[in-house]
């Protein structure tokens, strides 16, 4: 028998008067195995019960009032209301709908908070029914990690789904909603699912138009991250640019500086890409603004540095002076436009988490 599993919520026993603590000065502690042996003992022997509990085979389980009522409000209630019978003189309480082994696993965990594994795997289900009707908020936690992150399949996710609804699980009710999305060829197969169709038509339609959502949230995604992935690649071009010209490379330029012998290999990535587009700029006869399309390139680029460059004025990239200028003639239109772009490839480079790269070279 497992008492507190690992991956699951703590399951504290409420201190006992004169157990835990006696005095302020002196505390007496109690082994938890020893406590919880006493209170199965308490339940399989049913000491001086004084409450028969009925299941549906017709089985009778015996509790004490005092471990139900304290254990459970719900259970209080009942046993505040109802009167012990004459020749028995217990209370009675039905408990239907679920499996009577179900029951008595529900029972012995209000003695002692403990449960069996394989108990759990076979019926966590009805107990998650149980603990929800009967506000056993430590075992419906119990049971709702168990389903989660153990026993949920493709067979019992639609009946997981469900009963989380019913039983204001909202995270388990998210957890099995996904793994239905994320499986739904299998799980539409299953018979769970054609008891929804036939039951729940409309919890069947949400499902399938949560389908399309999903989808459209997943193209949305990757739109983001592949303009994220294009961003970081312009704003790592403007740090190859300001290498290049300021440093000198070992794969590229600039022309009028030759690198030194012991200068380290060009650690750049960027650098091979903008190899080829400067070689062609440098020695291309349409070069002009509305020149080639890979000089059209080169001129963005430029452009864009002389944007992120913090001081134009003492940069070593060619025409950032005159870009900065140059600003002044365009449209206010083009301008918000570049200004977005700048702002769009600051915000990447800082979503990645890298230090912000400085542009400006004195």
């Amino acid at each position: 028998m497992n008492c507190k599993d690992k991956e699951c919520p703590a399951l504290p026993l409420p201190p006992k008067k004169g157990l835990v603590m006696r005095e302020r000065r002196e505390n007496w502690c109690c082994a938890p195995n020893a406590v919880n042996s006493a209170l199965d003992r308490l339940f399989d022997e049913a000491y001086r019960a004084d409450v028969s509990i009925l299941t549906d085979d017709g089985g009778v389980i015996y509790a004490h009032a005092s471990i139900l009522g304290v254990a459970s409000p719900v259970f209080k209630a009942m046993l505040s209301k109802s009167k012990a019978s004459a020749q028995t003189k217990c209370r009675t309480i039905s408990i239907r709908g679920v499996p009577p082994e179900a029951v008595g696993v529900f029972i012995r965990f209000l003695y002692s908070s403990c449960y069996e594994e394989e108990k759990m795997r076979e019926f966590a289900l009805p107990l998650l029914m149980l603990s929800h009707g009967y506000a056993v908020e430590q075992l419906k936690r119990v049971c709702e990690c168990w389903l989660e992150k153990r026993l949920i399949n493709t067979e019992n996710a639609v009946d997981i789904f469900q009963l989380a609804l019913l039983c204001n699980a909202p995270r388990l009710s998210i957890k099995s909603h996904r793994f239905i999305v994320s499986n739904i060829k299998a799980v539409a197969a299953t018979d769970g699912w054609k008891d929804m169709k036939k039951s729940h038509p409309l919890l069947e339609r949400e499902i399938i138009e949560s389908l399309a959502d999903e989808d459209a949230i997943q193209k949305h995604r990757q739109r983001k991250e592949n303009e994220r992935k294009m961003y970081t690649q312009l704003y790592e071009a403007m740090e190859a640019l300001v290498h290049i010209c300021k440093d000198g490379c070992r794969t590229i330029g600039p022309h009028d500086k030759a690198p030194r012998d012991d200068q380290p290999p060009c650690e750049y990535a960027a650098c091979k890409g903008l190899e080829a587009l400067v070689r062609h700029f440098a020695g291309c006869k349409m070069r002009g603004p509305g020149g080639c399309i890979h000089c059209k390139r080169m001129w963005q680029i430029l452009e864009l540095h002389s944007r992120l460059c913090a001081n134009s004025d003492d940069c070593k990239v060619p025409l950032c002076r005159n870009f900065r200028q140059r600003r002044r003639k365009q449209s206010k239109k083009e301008d918000v436009r570049w200004r977005i772009l700048v702002k769009k490839i600051v915000r990447s480079k800082s979503i990645t988490g890298a230090p912000f790269f400085s542009l400006e070279l004195t």
